[in-house]
């Protein structure tokens, strides 16, 4: 209810604050309509902003409309002004009557024509001009509502601005006044008249300011908002509310109207993207079966792999655990000719996924710019060479153990090959050194025994977890498995991780999926701390080749970063971002917001949202839909989608209710 009074505003808001629930609250009378949608209080007592009393403090500031332009021909008139961050718009419309409109456009064009004469007599000819032009499209205008092809409508603008604080709430008034004026509309705050402005907002149907434009049948069109600013699949999941309307955000990135699954999300540190994540899983997982994968850059989704009974595998220099590049595996393709799916080994691809995963371990954390295309050659030839030897080739049969009679005809109840190791290939390497004969060819032979010695087992390596047979599986049907690098080194072994973790996963998970989609499983790949990446070219290309063929698989990536920045600056990776159908934004720093308003035609509105939201809020885009978002876990989930939250409990704050 509305209080202009503060003392007895407060008096109210102590007696809530004396139950524990609403439940308990006294009915002291019978509440009026007005009462029962209204927050707990309003300071309507400033003439031009409200103050909203409730959880949080927010403030409020109403405007109107007040100029238009001349000729309302281009569609969205009110573009801006809709998808302008924490906005409420309201718009009333009245048709005029047919003898009144008739009547008002006789009195307008006489009124036109007695101003042309005079501006002719005094020899004005630029204004004598433009009111002519007036008075011929007001003749027009008559002369097509007496035909019915045309109408007048009286219509009206009213919106409601909210923000944290009213600093915030000055600068995006401003802000909203300067973006409005780019298509010649004015607005104007609802001065000394907030509480009938703000009535105005609210769904009673009742415009108290009356602060009203003529508009024809075809101006009218340009007032409605054709872009949405909801998202709703029915086969989603409830990921979290409209902010604006309240409605609950069904969601789901599988769903058939996206060009594909994958999705994006960027926000600073501690805007709640990983808490975003971990209910997108967990919630996907148990709503809808998907199936999820994560590379874990910094160790936060161990406690998801075990609530939904997942899988969750430690990679470090400490652990036991082995990925074996040169694991390959075969995929089942739809043939084109006959439609049916058939059993195919391709050695070719895989040999060019294990030279680029070879070449950034070859160039190191300093990118060494001694690897050329002369390496990259070398390091191809080896690698086909290992296949060769250990007798694979582009039959699937090749990748198993010859029956008794040495014949390779039937996988089924088969043994699997060993496979290629780092530590076989570098002796190759040490091989074909010794026999080579090629001088362009010494400096490379001797460049990679050095360098990569540090990964062969052997040798002692410090970074030769991938040197060995894997030593576990990935099993098929599993809600959730989290791979967690978070304990290897930040600078160069992280990235080359995720990198190598991505090329096995595309063996060993997404390959399996067919490309029949009523056979295959729903599955996501996510990638944490994603701009990891980025330096690192052969990487990024097979981020890039990974983003491109996840769809035909029925695979989402789904890529989460806090720098938008770096992907910005490197357009080879910007790829990722055109393959992405669903895109969300959390807060944001405002040294990135200029980035994201560029790349995305975010309008001013929404960029200065994502500099002021509150934790868990945000700007979803899916597809050509968009809204804006507040995210928030039950209490169970919170359990364990909160990452500080032993550190907060031990604060003695109520972390779910603060979210």
């Amino acid at each position: 209810m509305f209080k202009k009074n503060k003392k007895s505003q407060m008096n109210d808001f102590n007696i809530r604050n004396d139950y524990t629930s609403d439940e308990q609250i006294p009915i002291l009378h019978k509440k009026t309509i007005k009462e029962l949608i209204a927050p707990s209080g309003i300071d309507a007592s400033n003439i031009d902003h409200l103050e909203i009393i409730s959880n949080v403090k927010r403030y409020a500031r109403s405007f109107f409309v007040s100029a238009l332009p001349r000729m309302c021909t281009f569609p969205e008139l009110f573009r801006d002004m809709y998808m302008f961050g924490d906005i409420n718009t309201s718009i009333y419309i009245t048709p005029i009557q047919e003898s009144r409109s008739q009547n008002e456009l006789n009195r307008t064009i006489n009124e036109l024509e007695t101003e042309r004469i005079v501006a002719a007599d005094r020899g004005n000819i630029n204004r004598e001009s433009n009111l002519a032009q007036k008075r011929y499209e007001a003749e027009s205008l008559r002369d097509e509502i007496a035909a019915g092809f045309n109408k007048l409508y009286e219509a009206s603008v009213v919106s409601t601005l909210f923000a944290y604080s009213l600093e915030d709430l000055d600068k995006l008034t401003k802000l909203l006044a300067t973006e409005m004026s780019k298509s010649l509309v004015g607005i104007k705050s609802a001065w000394a008249m907030q509480e009938e402005a703000f009535q105005s907002n609210l769904p009673l149907a009742e415009d108290k300011i009356r602060k009203t434009h003529t508009f024809d049948r075809r101006s009218m069109g340009t007032v409605f908002p054709f872009t949405t600013s909801e998202v709703g699949h029915s086969t989603g999941i409830p990921l979290g509310f409209n902010k604006q309307t309240g409605v609950p955000i069904l969601f789901d990135n599988f769903h058939n109207s996206l060009t594909n699954y994958n999705m994006v999300i960027f926000a600073k540190s501690g805007a709640g993207k990983s808490v975003t994540m971990k209910t997108l899983i967990s919630r996907s997982a148990v709503l809808m079966g998907i199936q999820s994968l994560a590379l874990d850059a910094e160790g936060e989704y161990s406690i998801v792999a075990e609530s939904l009974g997942g899988i969750n595998v430690v990679i470090s220099p400490n652990s036991k655990t082995v990925i074996n590049i040169f694991d390959i595996e075969t995929e089942v393709i739809k043939d084109e000719i006959t439609g049916r799916d058939r059993l195919v080994l391709n050695v070719e691809n895989k040999v060019e996924d294990v030279t680029q995963a070879l070449l950034t371990m070859a160039r190191g954390s300093t990118r060494s710019e001694e690897v050329n295309e002369l390496t990259k050659q070398i390091i191809a030839e080896s690698v086909a060479e290992e296949y060769a030897a250990h007798g694979i080739t582009n039959d699937p049969n090749s990748l198993f153990q010859a029956n008794s009679n040495g014949i390779n005809t039937n996988m089924l109840g088969r043994t699997k090959k060993e496979m290629p190791t780092i530590g076989s290939w570098y002796k190759r390497i040490l091989t074909k050194a010794e026999q080579n004969k090629n001088p362009d060819y010494s400096f490379h032979y001797s460049y990679l025994i050095k360098v990569m010695k540090q990964y062969i087992r052997e040798y002692d390596g410090q970074m030769a977890y991938f040197d060995g047979q894997s030593t576990f599986d990935l099993l098929e049907g599993t809600l959730f498995i989290n791979l967690d690098i978070s304990q290897l080194e930040e600078k160069f072994a992280r990235p080359l991780a995720q990198q190598i973790l991505l090329e096995w996963i595309w063996e060993k998970y997404v390959k399996k999926n067919s490309e029949d989609k009523g056979k295959a499983a729903k599955k996501r790949v996510l990638i944490d701390e994603a701009w990891m990446l980025l330096p690192f070219p052969e990487a990024v290309d097979f981020l890039n080749t990974m983003a491109r063929r996840a769809r035909k698989r029925n695979v989402s990536l789904a890529i989460i970063s806090q720098r938008f920045q770096d992907f910005y600056e490197k357009p080879e990776a910007q790829a990722v971002l055109t393959s992405s159908d669903t895109k969300l934004f959390l807060a944001q720093d405002k040294s990135e917001i200029q980035y994201l308003k560029e790349v995305f035609k975010l309008s001013g509105g929404e960029a200065n949202f994502l500099i002021t939201c509150a934790k868990g809020e945000g700007l979803l885009k899916v597809g050509a839909d968009s809204a804006i978002i507040q995210i928030r876990p039950t209490k169970k989930e919170f359990e364990f989608v909160e990452t500080n939250l032993n550190k907060l409990v031990q604060k003695g704050k109520n972390q779910y209710e603060n979210y």
